[in-house]
């Protein structure tokens, strides 16, 4: 999952540098919702190992 949140903000910079400013926002609105995502799992993830114990 971190590896999609990497990839689509070198898109979203790229296509910024380039003035391609829909796909630039596009790309960044993908990588901060993976993101949101990957906090989630992470925090059942800690949740869940936390009551294992």
């Amino acid at each position: 999952m971190v590896r999609l949140i990497v990839i689509f903000l070198i898109i979203a910079i790229v296509a910024a540098i380039f003035g391609f400013g829909g796909v630039a926002d596009g790309a960044a609105d993908i990588a901060k919702i993976i993101f949101y995502i990957f906090l989630v799992l992470l925090v059942i993830s800690l949740l869940s190992r936390l009551f294992r114990r």
